[in-house]
């Protein structure tokens, strides 16, 4: 069984995989945590609770056990107020102003398999994931506040679920002022906290520091996860690295404002937490009414950062993303932006087309500016009808001479937002985030649609599902370009106000449902300015997101390397454009920037009628090369073999689940005169199996590559690299 529990000591076992996590209802009903580590055999972990006396300053509950102490207990979902001084995991304004509770255990509830959670993305179960779900039913007596945690524990994945609801079961309002998916304490603060961090073209970028006494956090208050943060931090014991030592990695599923972070004990104790940010947050519960907070998942790994990464992967591509391209080979686009911008008619949108079908690519994206009046990025957002301008045949009419050139056709659209220079905006001024009398900021020329509202939603869904049924159409690049100002909505009561955002949210869900539900066929690629908003919640409604607006491939080696941290490789779309970069100026050769491309969902954003013939030719190798390698890089495990944050070099490897099939890459920043040979190893091969590099014929061990390794691959000039392609010996 995947969930044990102990009648006579109250305690419930959870085992996945890999993983033991412990709980035990104490004397009073409190839930805490004995144990979360690598899978242990026994339930009887109560002693490791370890209660001692304290000095007065950490007050008892309980007279008669005076080392039961609130402030020093391993809580699993911490109040504040009655005697714990640590952060909480909730907060609830009562009736009469005051914002203490006590959650007691009630009762349990253990049972196969793993609920959605209404209004939200989540992680989900199939048959023979032997998934099973327990709930803790905690009460506070008083105002009748109810909290259920829910936890999910896999079998076949090495991941732990949770998430709280909590529900107003008394008599009077109550306003949550703090609701997280979850608070966890560890015994100790021996850790080093790791987040990935950074900003508008260099996203999630490593950072790692010592825990030290006191709060150490990240969040994101814009409204969206954001380029600035990711929902993500991990723990990592002492001498934790790539391979060995313990990763503690939690991530939120979630795509609005968040906090997450680690409260250091003056006892040298942990408390790690994640969820909604608290900040300008507040939840009206009436009786009878609920609030479910966001999921979060736990992954724990004796194997260092590269076994928390395959963990979180292989969950990620198999119960998160969903639909028929879950387990699809992706396409190889081109995409227009950097070609054309918004300067583009038929004729050469065809133009780019044919010669992408020439080079063996095979879906064409038009991105922004097909609609409205849209010459700029100043008008137009939410004029969701066809430019007869640049398109006076319409949509059906373009994707048809894109399909006849035998390529898919694709298109851009940014829903969420609203230019005030447009139609909609005209008829519709209170639509979007606004408080009545303050000035509506505007950031890209644009607004932001208030999703909070059921008007919106159907105006979105009815324009955009419009357009989409309109033509042949079989991708989907949905951008969002600006984070939220001047958050209230027009529609709700003063005492809602603080609510908008997460409404918000949930509207934005919401619509995404919808229209992903109603064109299943679509391919979904998320973005928001390229990486703002690369988190679980919009890979549960879209599987891949546009990793980053900067295309440059030096750039590209910490943005990709931090983000296969969490994220599976299959998410992230990556492609090669024109060089001088236009992120950057940086002039990087072809054939890296294609190496560097290939290990994501492969594109291209470049003009590619302006090419030399040269230029062709190692694009079509590179396509060809990419679709020979293709499911082994979109699904195959992934290993990071040398770091771009502590090393000139880059280098990474595919393997496919049998182990058979393999795929390195090794790129150089800068050249270095006389430089030492050195040499790589490689990962995740079977040592017992032979295998032969492909480009040179040479057989080697597979023990040989795993622990001997390869000599640093000797190439000329800067930004230079190189790919390795094994296969085992049959």
């Amino acid at each position: 069984m995947a969930i044990l529990f102990d009648e006579q000591k109250h305690i419930f076992h959870l085992q996945s995989r890999d993983t033991s996590y412990v709980i035990q209802i104490v004397e009073g009903g409190y839930p805490v945590n004995l144990y979360w580590g690598k899978r242990v055999r026994s339930s009887r972990l109560e002693y490791l609770l370890g209660l001692t006396d304290r000095p007065s300053f950490s007050p008892t509950t309980d007279l008669e056990h005076t080392q039961l102490m609130l402030d020093t207990l391993p809580l699993e979902y911490p109040a504040y107020g009655n005697s714990d001084f640590r952060s909480p995991a909730y907060q609830a304004q009562l009736a009469d102003g005051s914002t203490i509770t006590d959650l007691r255990f009630v009762s349990h509830n253990i049972y196969a398999g793993k609920p959605g959670l209404n209004g939200l993305p989540a992680v989900y179960a199939e048959e023979g994931d032997g998934a099973q779900t327990l709930e803790l039913t905690l009460t506070d007596k008083l105002s009748g506040l109810t909290v259920v945690l829910s936890y999910t524990v896999f079998e076949a994945y090495n991941v732990i679920t949770r998430s709280a609801k909590l529900t107003n079961g008394g008599t009077s309002d109550l306003k949550l002022q703090r609701a997280l998916s979850m608070s966890l304490d560890l015994p100790h603060d021996k850790y080093e906290m790791l987040q990935l961090s950074g900003a508008w073209a260099r996203e999630r970028h490593l950072f790692r520091r010592k825990l030290v006494p006191g709060m150490q956090s990240i969040e994101s208050n814009r409204g969206a996860s954001s380029h600035s943060q990711n929902p993500f931090i991990a723990l990592l014991g002492e001498g934790a690295d790539e391979d060995h030592g313990e990763a503690y990695g939690i991530n939120l599923v979630y795509s609005g404002s968040f906090t997450a972070g680690v409260e250091v004990s003056p006892y040298h104790t942990s408390r790690v937490f994640i969820g909604i940010n608290p900040f300008d947050f507040s939840w009206l519960l009436q009786p009878g009414e609920s609030f479910q907070t966001p999921e979060a998942v736990l992954t724990h790994s004796s194997e260092g950062l590269g076994g928390m990464s395959r963990s979180f992967h292989q969950l990620y591509r198999s119960r998160l993303s969903r639909g028929v391209h879950r387990d699809a080979s992706r396409p190889i686009l081109i995409n227009n932006w950097e070609a054309t911008y918004f300067d583009f008619n038929a004729d050469k949108i065809e133009a780019i087309a044919k010669a992408g079908s020439e080079l063996g690519l095979e879906l064409f994206v038009l991105d922004d500016g097909w609609f409205g009046k849209r010459d700029n990025d100043r008008s137009s957002l939410g004029d969701w009808f066809v430019d007869k301008k640049k398109l006076p045949n319409g949509m059906d009419d373009l994707a048809s001479r894109v399909n006849k050139l035998d390529m898919q056709f694709g298109l851009w659209f940014e829903p969420e937002m609203i230019s005030p220079d447009s139609d909609l905006y005209r008829a519709h001024p209170d639509w979007c985030l606004h408080v009545e009398g303050r000035r509506r900021t505007q950031a890209r020329n644009q607004l932001i649609l208030d999703l909070s509202r059921a008007d919106v939603r159907e105006y979105i869904v009815e324009t955009v599902s419009s357009v989409l049924a309109s033509a042949n159409i079989t991708y989907v690049k949905w951008d969002m370009n600006r984070n939220m100002t001047e958050i209230g909505s027009a529609l709700l009561p003063a005492e809602r106000q603080r609510e908008t955002a997460h409404r918000y949210m949930l509207g934005l869900y919401e619509v995404m449902e919808r229209i992903t539900s109603a064109f299943p066929q679509i391919l979904f690629e998320s973005c928001s300015g390229g990486g703002g908003r690369f988190d679980p919640g919009m890979l549960y409604y879209m599987p891949q997101t546009w990793t980053s607006d900067n295309t440059d491939a030096v750039s590209r080696l910490k943005i990709q390397y931090g983000t296969s941290l969490v994220y599976p490789i299959s998410s992230m779309g990556s492609h090669v454009s024109a060089v001088p970069n236009h992120q950057v100026g940086r002039i990087t050769p072809l054939e890296t920037r294609g190496d560097v491309a290939l290990s994501g969902n492969f594109g291209y954003e470049l003009d590619l009628t302006e090419l030399k013939d040269e230029e062709k030719e190692v694009i079509k190798k590179q396509v060809a090369f990419y679709k020979e390698v293709r499911h082994l890089v979109q699904f195959g495990d992934f290993y990071r073999l040398i770091s771009p944050f502590e090393s000139n070099d880059t280098a990474w490897m595919f393997v496919s689940e049998d182990k058979s099939e393999a795929l390195a890459v090794f790129v150089t920043v800068l050249a270095e005169a006389n430089a030492p040979v050195g040499r790589f190893r490689l990962k995740g091969l079977d040592p017992q199996r032979d295998y032969v590099l492909e480009e040179t014929g040479e057989t080697f061990g597979g023990d040989e590559l795993l622990f001997a390794g390869l000599p640093r691959p000797k190439l000329h000039g800067d930004y230079a690299s190189k790919t390795y392609r094994f296969r085992a010996v049959q």
